[in-house]
């Protein structure tokens, strides 16, 4: 379940609601292209914006249109009742794994996370990841506080920020040593993942994976056949989206990529969100053509 390239779609949304057609169809386009599993819900799929009955729609659209190849439905809320709920509504829906992130408005302990994910792992049939990403939720796991709750039933994999890759190998090493051995390490943080994965990583959960797989798929392939020197150079070519990331967000570029690529319609972000203005569009499509 978790190995090799977990690839995140943008859910096309506006004020109406999520664009189903648009949205099945880039889930359909990751399963072709031969991804290892697909993350619904995630952060660029904009999870936190969307009511429960749109995440419940398209985590059924995601499992429907995935053609077999396994689903990861986040989950994450403000309130545990509200996890509860959305855990199974995406069981119900079909989803392989669930993406779990401390959301919160009041800063939370450590004790708190923990019985967030001791509350809803003891609850849940399939595999639980623990969503580990300080910058939307503001909140840091210690090395000690993934070990606890990666010992809870049913918990399966980490998902980590990037980490350059010089200091990657320490890193990982560092969290398993924390980790009972079945529950697996993915990165995050798409210009890093390439060292991440050489350094030892079990996965990469992508956001640029969600449009363009085959790309990603490479880069991933590279690094788990041990050729890091061209898994890096794969990685360097996309440079240019890299940089795009750091200057605008990583769901901005991402909205902008799909649109010009043909496959979701203006606007796709829920608001307050807006797009990328003209001149950062066309930045945008310069680096999808040097590509």
């Amino acid at each position: 379940m978790f190995t090799g390239l977990s690839a995140f779609p943008l859910t096309p949304t506006d004020e109406s609601g999520v664009d189903e057609k648009a949205f099945a169809g880039l889930v359909a386009r990751l399963a072709e292209a031969g991804v290892d599993s697909i993350g619904a819900l995630g952060s660029t799929g904009g999870y936190a914006y969307l009511t429960r009955e749109e995440r419940a729609r398209a985590a059924r659209a995601a499992v429907d249109a995935a053609g077999g190849v396994p689903v990861v439905v986040g989950i994450g809320a403000l309130r545990t009742s509200q996890v509860r709920a959305l855990a199974e509504d995406a069981q119900q829906a079909g989803a392989s794994a669930l993406l779990l992130a401390p959301v919160s408005y009041q800063p939370l302990t450590d004790d708190e996370v923990f019985g967030l994910y001791e509350d809803i792992s003891r609850e849940v049939s399939v595999p639980l990841c623990v969503y580990d990403n300080p910058g939307t939720t503001h909140f840091t796991f210690s090395d000690e506080l993934h070990g606890r709750i990666a010992a809870l039933p049913n918990v399966g994999a980490v998902k980590i920020p990037g980490i350059p890759a010089d200091q990657a190998p320490d890193r990982i090493a560092a969290l398993r040593s924390t980790l009972p051995g079945h529950v697996a390490v993915g990165v995050s943080g798409d210009a890093l993942a390439a060292g991440g994965l050489s350094a030892g990583a079990d996965l990469w959960f992508s956001v640029i994976g969600g449009l363009l797989p085959q790309q990603c798929l490479a880069i991933t392939r590279a690094a788990a056949d041990g050729d890091a020197d061209r898994a890096a150079a794969l990685s360097e070519r996309m440079e240019p989206l890299w940089a795009l990331f750091r200057r605008y967000g990583s769901l901005r570029v991402t909205s902008a990529a799909a649109e010009h690529l043909g496959l979701v319609s203006h606007p796709n972000l829920p608001r307050p969100l807006r797009g990328l203005d003209a001149a950062a569009r066309r930045e945008v499509a310069d680096a999808l053509e040097a590509l």
